[in-house]
C-alpha cells in the first residue's frame, strides 16, 4: 500500500474554501519537550533599508541536533554574512503553550495583542555582540493553511503557521557591539513537527514576494520514494491586508541545475508557479547569497555515519532573485516586477 499523506487543507479538495483564522495557540509552543525526535522552532527575518539583512531562529529543539538554541544571522551591505548560533539547555527555554511568548536565554517575542487582526511582535535577540530588537508590525493578516497539520502516514506530523506573512519593522540591530538604527520589511513564520523530515524528504523551497499589493507565500516539499516521492504544495496570496488565495492546487517547475561545491548540491536558476486564470510567478535566480553543507553542523562522527552510512547529503541555499508576478483580477492582468530572497534545502 502506498504511504497515507493527509495534508492540512479544509477544502474543498486541496485547498481553503475560507481563510483560517490564526490563534494565539497557532503561534505558541507544540511539542514536548521531554519526547524524542520532534522539533519547533520560530523564524524572524527583516530587509532593511540601510542595505542589512537579518535572520533570527529560536529553537525549541532543533530540527537535526535537537538542541535548543537561538540563531542570529547578519548580511551586511557590502555582502557579508556574519553567524552566530548559541546553545542552551533544554531547563532554559520558557515558552507558553498558549501564547506566542518565548523565551531563550536574553533572548525573547512577545506579543502585544492577538486579538487584533494585524499583530504586532516585539522581537530581541543579541549573542555576542550581534543581534537585534525590532517591532514588527502586521500589514498582511496572520496565516495557516487549513490546520496547519500535515499527517506523514503513521509516522507523525509537521505544523506551519504564518503569523506575520509581511511587516513594517524598526527599532535597532547590533553589529560587532554597535547600535544601527533600522526599519525595513519584516516577515515571520513559525514550525513543529514530529518526526526526522529527513527520513522522508528529499528536498524543499519555501520564499515569499512582495509587490506594491500582493503578498505570495509558498512551499514546495517533494517527498522521498518512501512517501512515493510525493509533492506537498503550499501557497498564499493577499491582496494589500486581506488573503484571497490559500491553495496547494498550482501547477510548479525548477529548472536549469547547476552544481554549487559549497552546498554539494545543485540548485535551480529558475522557478515557475501557476494558477491557471488566477496567478503566475517566475523567479529567475540572479545572486547566491547562501550555499552550505549542512553536515557542518554535526561532530565529526555524525558526520561521518551520515555521509557514508545514511548516505545523506544535505544541503542549504539561501537566493536573490529577480521575479515577474501576475495577478488576475477580474479582466485584468496586473504585472509586477521585483527582487526576493528565497530558499532551497536538500535532505537527500
Amino acid at each position: 500500500m502506498s504511504p497515507d499523506i493527509k495534508e492540512a487543507w479544509s477544502g474543498p479538495d486541496k485547498k481553503d474554501g475560507a481563510i483560517s483564522i490564526l490563534k494565539p495557540k497557532d503561534d505558541a509552543l507544540h511539542i514536548d519537550m521531554d519526547v524524542r525526535g520532534n522539533a519547533e522552532w520560530w523564524y524572524f527575518d527583516a530587509k532593511l533599508e540601510n542595505g542589512y539583512m537579518v535572520v533570527g531562529f529560536f529553537r525549541a529543539k532543533h530540527e537535526r541536533t535537537g538542541k535548543t538554541g537561538v540563531e542570529i544571522t547578519v548580511y551586511t551591505p557590502s555582502g557579508e554574512k556574519i553567524q552566530n548560533i548559541t546553545n542552551y539547555s533544554h531547563a532554559e527555554l520558557i515558552a507558553s503553550k498558549e501564547y506566542p511568548d518565548v523565551k531563550i536565554g536574553p533572548n525573547y517575542v512577545k506579543v502585544e495583542n492577538f486579538d487584533q487582526k494585524l499583530l504586532t511582535y516585539e522581537v530581541f535577540m543579541e549573542e555576542e555582540g550581534y543581534g537585534f530588537h525590532l517591532i514588527f508590525n502586521s500589514i498582511v493578516q496572520g496565516w495557516i493553511p487549513g490546520s496547519g497539520y500535515t499527517e506523514f502516514d503513521k509516522y507523525g506530523h509537521f505544523g506551519w503557521c504564518v503569523p506575520i506573512p509581511r511587516a513594517k519593522v524598526e527599532g535597532y540591530i547590533l553589529v560587532n557591539g554597535e547600535k544601527i538604527a533600522a526599519k525595513g520589511i519584516g516577515y515571520h513564520d513559525h514550525n513543529w513537527l514530529s518526526f526526522n523530515l529527513a527520513r522522508f524528504v528529499k528536498y524543499w523551497y519555501w520564499g515569499r514576494t512582495y509587490s506594491e499589493t500582493y503578498t505570495v507565500i509558498y512551499a514546495y516539499i517533494r517527498c522521498n520514494k518512501k512517501m512515493d516521492n510525493y509533492p506537498i504544495k503550499v501557497l498564499m496570496v493577499a491582496e494589500n491586508e486581506d488573503i484571497i488565495h490559500s491553495t496547494g492546487e498550482f501547477e510548479f517547475n525548477d529548472e536549469k541545475f547547476i552544481y554549487s561545491q559549497s552546498a554539494g548540491n545543485s540548485y535551480p536558476q529558475k522557478l515557475v508557479f501557476k494558477i491557471e486564470n488566477v496567478l503566475h510567478l517566475t523567479l529567475d535566480v540572479e545572486e547566491i547569497l547562501d550555499a552550505d553543507n549542512l553536515l557542518f553542523e554535526f561532530n565529526p562522527l555524525l558526520r561521518f555515519l551520515i555521509k557514508y552510512l545514511l548516505r545523506l547529503k544535505p544541503g542549504y541555499f539561501r537566493l536573490k532573485s529577480k521575479f515577474i508576478l501576475e495577478v488576475a483580477k477580474g479582466n485584468k492582468k496586473i504585472k509586477d516586477i521585483g527582487e526576493t530572497l528565497h530558499e532551497m534545502v536538500v535532505l537527500k
